[in-house]
């Protein structure tokens, strides 16, 4: 079954540094299209990023564009998401998800399963 484990949130200050790791569990994350995303409480998950198979590919959000870069190691199964320049508003819950195999990048939330439980981001002075 696939699974997928997110880590590396915590706490930071505006303008630091976090990166988020998505470690596949049970299976190789070698096909997969991976994507990232976040939520607040209340608001509706938004897609932050996403990498293909290959990590030949990749899209951002606006809000996150030359901030956060995703990237992945195959070898690892795990792909990464990291994030500079950080924000008060870049605080969120952050998931991970597959999106299928060998598929193209896209961020909408409802193409993507096997959703990992999340890692809390928050940035705060």
């Amino acid at each position: 079954q696939l699974q997928l484990v997110e880590s590396g949130g915590g706490l930071v200050q505006p303008g630091g540094s976090l990166r988020l790791s998505c470690a596949a569990s049970g299976f190789t994350l070698d096909y997969y299209t991976i994507g990232w995303f976040r939520q607040a409480p209340g608001k509706e998950r938004e897609g932050v990023s996403c990498i293909s198979s290959s990590g030949g590919a990749t899209i951002y959000a606006d809000s996150v564009k030359g901030r956060f870069t995703i990237s992945r190691d195959n070898a690892k199964s795990t792909v990464y998401l990291q994030m500079n320049n950080l924000k008060p508003e870049d605080t969120d819950i952050y998931y991970c998800a597959a999106l299928g195999v060998f598929r193209r990048c896209v961020l909408n939330t409802a193409d993507f399963g096997s959703w990992g439980q999340g890692t809390q981001v928050f940035v705060s002075s």
